[in-house]
């Protein structure tokens, strides 16, 4: 089967492999067959392997939905009765996990930082000093929204120091960024599988701590479908999922999984780096800015600002390389107009040579002058 291939340099759904595509192609089953439990069961295992957690210690509970599926799960999940939370927010997704608080009238923190600035550890460290009830802090490992990173191994010291734990959605740094739950002190993290595993969107899963998840059980129920300890509890006694999962990107993850495997995490993300790497290069050589600096980048999203030209349109460049199969993506800043070039996916850096022939000619087709210009 001939599949036509798209760059995608948008922050997920990411280019996959062919033979991931195909791995959907299946005889039908239904999902209560043991053939499929053992399926899941051996996928829960194995996402485990990623971030370097021992089994005895940490599971996996899978779901069905986007990776925000994660944090309303994690946020109404792990809020004991009577305590609150501190969300340390610096960005879009930090954001919509302190609006799933609010929608669920949760008690919290929301501590803001700008978005291209890293928390400050020592403001960070003297809320929980404050505030002795808070008992769930959650961050954003990597905001796409910018591309910066932020030391979640640091923020992780500071909340196991006050007695607290960690969430941290890592839907855009699991299977690429290097992770290891224990030694960067995170409780819960979390991802979908459209992005490091290069799958397909409708699975996302959490890895966290067991003895927390059994904990959680008797904290207040506030949401039935998004329960953390109702799904890891039917998982633990049937092997299933307790709703209807989604069959078909169950085998494009584990596909996917497998490929991850044979690539390696270090191949893998070295990969990564060079496709990173050609993306700021080429926007550099065209002349555009960046919000974040250098070094506080994550290594995965480049956050592009819009030239001062009249005749720049992002529409209209996008259109043009959508149409030569490169896809570009808007950025999530309210303050600012950018654009975001992403290094996940099944890409490598002649992919991303060839997207800047497209987009340099993009620019002159458009009439935008090259290099790039800002007034101030």
């Amino acid at each position: 089967m001939e599949i036509k291939r798209n760059v995608l340099l948008n922050p997920g759904p990411s280019t996959t492999t062919d033979t991931v595509k195909l791995a959907q192609v299946v005889p039908d089953i239904c999902p209560r067959e043991k053939e499929f439990a053992e399926l899941m069961r051996t996928l829960r295992k194995d996402l485990l392997k990623i971030v370097h957690a021992d089994p005895e210690k940490y599971t996996s509970v899978l779901f069905c939905g986007s990776g925000t599926i994660n944090i309303d799960v994690c946020i109404n999940s792990l809020l004991p009765a009577g305590k609150k939370i501190l969300i340390i927010n610096n960005g879009a997704y930090s954001t919509r996990a302190a609006e799933v608080c609010e929608y669920y009238g949760l008690p919290f923190i929301n501590l803001k930082f700008p978005v291209d600035e890293r928390p400050d550890l020592a403001k960070v460290e003297q809320v929980l000093k404050e505030n002795p009830d808070i008992a769930l802090v959650h961050t954003t490992h990597n905001e796409t929204g910018t591309g910066i990173l932020n030391p979640i191994r640091e923020i992780g010291a500071l909340v196991h120091k006050y007695g607290a734990v960690f969430t941290v959605d890592t839907t855009s740094t699991l299977a690429m960024v290097p992770i290891d739950i224990e030694k960067d002190n995170v409780d819960f993290c979390m991802a979908s599988a459209q992005k490091g595993l290069m799958a397909m969107t409708g699975l996302s899963f959490i890895i966290g701590n067991k003895a927390i998840v059994e904990q959680s059980k008797d904290y207040p129920k506030r949401s039935y479908y998004c329960n953390l300890y109702l799904q890891y509890d039917f998982f633990e006694r049937t092997g299933e999922m307790h709703f209807t999962p989604p069959v078909q990107t169950v085998y494009a993850a584990v596909q996917g999984l497998k490929e991850y495997f044979a690539e390696g995490e270090q191949a893998k993300w070295a990969r990564h780096t060079r496709v990173f790497n050609a993306i700021n290069e080429g926007l550099d050589r065209l002349g555009f800015r960046q919000v974040i600096k250098p070094e506080w980048r994550a290594g995965l999203v480049s956050s592009a600002i819009y030239p001062d030209d009249a005749n720049w349109s992002f529409e209209k460049v996008h259109d043009y390389c959508y149409e030569r199969g490169f896809t570009i993506y808007p950025g999530k800043i309210s303050t600012t107009n950018t654009f975001r070039l992403c290094a996940l996916g099944a890409i490598d850096e002649q992919d991303i040579r060839d997207f800047f022939v497209v987009f340099e000619e993009a620019l002159k087709a458009t009439g935008v002058t090259v290099p790039v210009k800002y007034n101030a």
